[in-house]
Parts: C-alpha cells; sequence; structure tokens
C-alpha cells in the first residue's frame, strides 16, 4: 500500500498587515516592509512608541501602537557598529546631548516584547557581530529594579536572588522623609541606617542611599557553640547596644464620632461610673479632661487611648422604677492586649462625614532580640539564635570583633557566591576607605579585593585568625572574616509572640479562639492528634480535645435518645420530646451537640442510645 503524500500548507505570498490586532491590508513584502518603517521611526518621520514586529512562519507584520505594552531602551546597532559612537559620548559627557536627543536621532530606540523577537541583541559591546541588531545600555539591564540593587546576582543561584528580592523589600529602614508628620497604620524607622559597603550602579542611579534600609555589619562565617546552628545567626550584644539594627515602630489607633440614624451621635469625653460598661478609675488614668490620651504618655495592654460613649441601643429603656430613661454605653479606643508603647503624638482632626475624629500614634523601640530576622542581599536569612556579650566573642589579632557570627553551611548548599564576594568587597572597600561597585557583569572582581587586602597587609582571601573569646586561646583554623550589608526583615518575635492559658471562646462551637488578635491558643490539629494517637498517650488527647477546649455536660433522655432540658419553672429536667423525666447527664463535646442540633435542621433525627459504662 503506497500512502499518499500530505501536501504542507503553503505561506501566503502576500504578507497581511495587522494594525493593533486589527487587519488592515496586505503587502508583497512585508519584511523590506518592516526594514522600512523601522528606518523611518529612526529618521523621526514615525512616532518612537510605534512598534513593528514580522513574523515570518505565517508571512504576517504587526504595527503596534497600543496602550500597556512593556519597552525597553536599546543602543541601535548597524552593519556590527553600535550607533553610540565615542564622538556621541563625548558630547554627552559635555552636556551638548541628553538622552530625548539620543532617541530623536535613533541611538537609542525603545522594544517591546513582540519587536524584540526580530531581533539579536548584545549584552556587551565586545560581543557585537554583524548579525546582531541592538546593543544593551547596561549589561545589568537585564534585571529589574528590585534584583538590580543586589551586588553580584550573577553569581548566586537564581532562586536566592527571587529570595533576596523578596526580602529587600520587607527590610526595615527610612521609608520617607516625613515620617514624623505621617499616620500610617504601621511602620517602622530604623536608628542609624548606612548604605552599603558594596553598591550596584543601579542603587546610586534611583539614589537609595537616602532611603537606606540596612547596616553594614563585621560577619565572621564560623560555628559558635551550636548556637547558630543551620541559619540562626549569633549576634554581639554590645553591638545591639551601640545602635546594630535597632528601629521603632510606629502604630497608629483611630476613632471618631459616628453619627446614628435617630439624630443621636457618639461623644469623646471622659466616661463616668454611670455609664454601661464602665472599666474602672485604672483603664482612664491616661487620659485628660477631653477624654484623649495625654502625648508623651507610656500605655500598656488594654489602657484606654481615647475616652467615648455612644447612645443605647435601643432608644428606650425601662428602669427598674418604670421610668423611662436613656443610659451611654462605653465604647472607648482602647490599646490592643499584649502591646504597649509611648503616646508619640495625638492628632484631633474631622472626618471625611465632618465627624470629628482623633488618630493617636504609639511608639515602641524594637531591639533586635532571640527570634528576630535578618538577611543579607543574596538571600541568606536567618533567625538570631543568641545574643553574646563582647567579652565572650571571638576577636582577630588586631582586636576587631565581629557583629554577627553566620554558619559556614549557609554558603555551599545555596551556591550563594556573591555573598563570599560582598564580604571580600566590604573589607576591602572599609580598609581602603571606598564604596565598592558590585554591579552584575561590570562590578570590582575577586583579584582587584585581593589587591587591596595585600597592599593593606591582610591576608589576600579575607581569613584571619580569632582567638575565644571565652578562653583567650587562638583558634586553630582561620576564619573568613569580612563586611557584609545586613537588613532586619520586619517578622519581629515581638509583633508575633503570644500566649494563653484562659481566654475568650468562640459563641458558636464553645472552643478557644484563634489567632493572637483574638487573645486565642495555638490549634492542636489533627496531625498534632495523630501523633499522640500513636504514642498512646490517650489521657493527653482527652485533655487537650476535650478538658480544655468545649467540653460540657449535656442532658439525655433514656427513653427516646434526645437532648433534655431543664425546666426551671417547675425545676425538673425533662425531655421535650417525649417528656420523660427519665434522663441523665452526658460528658461530650459542644462541637458534637452543635453537630446533632445541625442534623436536627436536615428534619433527622439522631438519637444517643445510652449504656452503663460497667
Amino acid at each position: 500500500m503506497v500512502m499518499k503524500k500530505r501536501k504542507r500548507k503553503s505561506i501566503p505570498e502576500l504578507t497581511s498587515i495587522f494594525l493593533n490586532g486589527r487587519l488592515i491590508g496586505t503587502h508583497a513584502d512585508g519584511k523590506s516592509l518592516a526594514t522600512r518603517l523601522r528606518e523611518r521611526r529612526r529618521m523621526n518621520e514615525l512616532s518612537n512608541q510605534v512598534n513593528i514586529y514580522y513574523n515570518a512562519r505565517l508571512n504576517e507584520l504587526y504595527i503596534l501602537t497600543d496602550k500597556g505594552r512593556v519597552r525597553r531602551p536599546y543602543i541601535v546597532v548597524e552593519n556590527g557598529k553600535s550607533r553610540l559612537t565615542t564622538d556621541i559620548m563625548n558630547r554627552i559627557k559635555n552636556n551638548e546631548l541628553n538622552w530625548n536627543h539620543l532617541v530623536k536621532l535613533g541611538i537609542i530606540e525603545f522594544l517591546d516584547a513582540q519587536e524584540e523577537e526580530n531581533c539579536l541583541i548584545a549584552i556587551k559591546e565586545v560581543e557585537i557581530t554583524p548579525d546582531h541588531t541592538h546593543l544593551e545600555v547596561d549589561s545589568s539591564n537585564i534585571f529589574g529594579v528590585v534584583s538590580g540593587v543586589l551586588p553580584y546576582p550573577e553569581y548566586n543561584s537564581s532562586p536566592r536572588i527571587t529570595m533576596a528580592c523578596a526580602m529587600t523589600k520587607q527590610s526595615l529602614g527610612i521609608y520617607s522623609a516625613n515620617f514624623a508628620h505621617r499616620y500610617d497604620t504601621r511602620a517602622y524607622v530604623m536608628y542609624y541606617p548606612q548604605e552599603p559597603m558594596v553598591q550596584t550602579s543601579l542603587y546610586k542611579a534611583l539614589r537609595l542611599r537616602e532611603k537606606a534600609a540596612g547596616q553594614n555589619c563585621v560577619v565572621a562565617l564560623t560555628s559558635y557553640h551550636g548556637y547558630n546552628m543551620a541559619d540562626a545567626i549569633i549576634v554581639n550584644r554590645s553591638s545591639i547596644d551601640r545602635g546594630l539594627e535597632r528601629v521603632t515602630m510606629f502604630k497608629t489607633y483611630e476613632t471618631e464620632e459616628r453619627m446614628y440614624p435617630g439624630g443621636q451621635r457618639d461623644k469623646i469625653e471622659l466616661p463616668t461610673p454611670e455609664v454601661v460598661g464602665y472599666r474602672g478609675e485604672e483603664a482612664y488614668k491616661h487620659l485628660a479632661e477631653d477624654g484623649i490620651v495625654l502625648p508623651e504618655s507610656e500605655v500598656d495592654g488594654k489602657d484606654v487611648l481615647v475616652g467615648k460613649t455612644s447612645p443605647p441601643r435601643f432608644l428606650e429603656e425601662i428602669s427598674v422604677f418604670g421610668a423611662v430613661e436613656e443610659k451611654k454605653r462605653e465604647s472607648s479606643l482602647s490599646l490592643k492586649s499584649g502591646e504597649k508603647g509611648k503616646v508619640d503624638s495625638v492628632l484631633i482632626t474631622e472626618g471625611p462625614s465632618g465627624n470629628r475624629l482623633v488618630k493617636v500614634r504609639i511608639r515602641g523601640i524594637k531591639t533586635p532580640e532571640v527570634g528576630d530576622k535578618l538577611a543579607s542581599r543574596h538571600g541568606q536569612k536567618g533567625v538570631i539564635g543568641l545574643v553574646v556579650p563582647q567579652e565572650n566573642m571571638p576577636f582577630t589579632a588586631s582586636g576587631i570583633v565581629p557583629d554577627l557570627i553566620v554558619n559556614p553551611h549557609a554558603i555551599p548548599s545555596r551556591m550563594t557566591a556573591g555573598h563570599l564576594l560582598e564580604t571580600l568587597g566590604g573589607k576591602a572597600g572599609s580598609l581602603g576607605g571606598t564604596l565598592m561597585n558590585g554591579t552584575a557583569f561590570s562590578g570590582n572582581t575577586e583579584d582587584e579585593y585581593r589587591t587591596i587586602l595585600k597592599k593593606a597587609g591582610f591576608n589576600e582571601y579575607g581569613e584571619e585568625t580569632l582567638y575565644d573569646g571565652l578562653t583567650g586561646r587562638q583558634i586553630t583554623t582561620k576564619i573568613f572574616i569580612g563586611v557584609v550589608y545586613y537588613q532586619r526583615l520586619h517578622h519581629l518575635v515581638s509583633n508575633k509572640m503570644h500566649v494563653r492559658s484562659r481566654g475568650p471562646v468562640q459563641l458558636l462551637t464553645h472552643q478557644p479562639t484563634e489567632g493572637r488578635a483574638r487573645e486565642g491558643g495555638l490549634r492542636f490539629g489533627e496531625m498534632e492528634r495523630d501523633c499522640l494517637i500513636g504514642y498512646g498517650a490517650s489521657m493527653l488527647i482527652k485533655e487537650r480535645l476535650l478538658e480544655e477546649s468545649d467540653k460540657t455536660i449535656q442532658l439525655v433522655c433514656t427513653e427516646c435518645g434526645s437532648i433534655a432540658t431543664h425546666d426551671y419553672a417547675r425545676n425538673r429536667d425533662v425531655c421535650p420530646i417525649c417528656d420523660s423525666e427519665n434522663v441523665q447527664p452526658v460528658e461530650m463535646s459542644y462541637a458534637f451537640k452543635l453537630l446533632l442540633d445541625e442534623i436536627k435542621s436536615l428534619y433527622i433525627f439522631p438519637r444517643m442510645i445510652l449504656k452503663d459504662k460497667g
């Protein structure tokens, strides 16, 4: 049997031309048309906002002018040579030409994602061949804004760069110059922010030194009595006392005098003992006569910040004597439980609806402590595992004591060679008194750092002999020590830590509440329960899931098996279904009683058959 050959679809001879995805006509030679249109654009006969893309496989030409395209600048390359010549570079340095002139002269052009498909782009000028069409303005331009700020990203594995980007966004520094006049919900301001010793060209271009978010720390790569196992970090207590990674946290509380449909409204005032829900004299001790807290008062959990009374929920309330009277409700603004600080400032203003609005900003100093998170700019995050007095820390022959001790196991497995290079660069920069360049593909090299260290009389590889602070003996192994820029992240242990013995329970299930804000406990879940089942600790399971949770004693009818009730009028236990008084108290979880009620709502009658334990 001879199989017929399938005919290949022939490419249409005429090129279809699309403008923003709409077919507007055809042309005999789309490729040459695309070339002519690009030439016209470079000669300013076409707008530089237009992009042209020719798809040779489908023989289609796309002209793109629509909004929302991400476009990047490139230097135009012609016949294997960059259009940005030495002469033009000199004119730019003499301020004869600026960026807009370069775009108009066709030296720089903006390409979108589709036109890039027709281009061959060189990263560096030395790589240009006759086939190249464009050249990157700067070789580090392939990175975004955040990853462009990271030093030596080309030496790190890509997931670490992603992590470093995410953590740079979490770093605490000076987020705004006018932070003292702002009432942000939550804000952190670092005491002594520094610009990094190893910077990138993008860091300088964005002028991030004005919004610095980190500090240069002397870091030693070694272990310390097991307290920096895995990703834990040892911190020098004296460095903390000198202000290392110390931040102030500002938190704003606000309340408003609201209007109600009946013409009534809230009132900001000092509540009197007659008010329903009065909290006692102690709760209002920081308030002035107008009911608003005084600035610089030291407040603690559940202290009232703004005294406020509201009208009753129901317009009329009948008192014991039958007379109609209105009683105010207590609805003051108070500090959340577990928080403390000083009242930084108070703002009294008007809200959008014209009602009086009060904002109170609380200030608290957050000193680094065990459990706080630190990270370098290479995705090397870690938690403080121990704070050590300076006299117990290892020290160099010249008396340098590290601020941080990081475990060396963190480096090879994560493949962050950039971290090591920054350590070397930071050390070389500190000795030479200059800022080092860590820009991707064009930064200072290891050889340059080694030369600086050698000239300064140090080991060229950054290793030094350290002495044990506890015994005073020389540590036999040489330890890598240098300067790294570390950021403090806003995952502070003081904002997460909570404890509960007794506290509120949920209205529906009678089980303890969840979460720090609701004074809740930690969930003892299914997996934790499975561990106890596997271990055979039955009484511990009973205690966790019943005694300490939602234990209740319910009356159960022995005849029909339904939940019985206590008739208070006749003082007897009775079953509402069969009117039997033959009921027994049964210990059960309240969630089980709720389940029975929910089954009843589906018109199914669940029965409980009681038997003696014996």
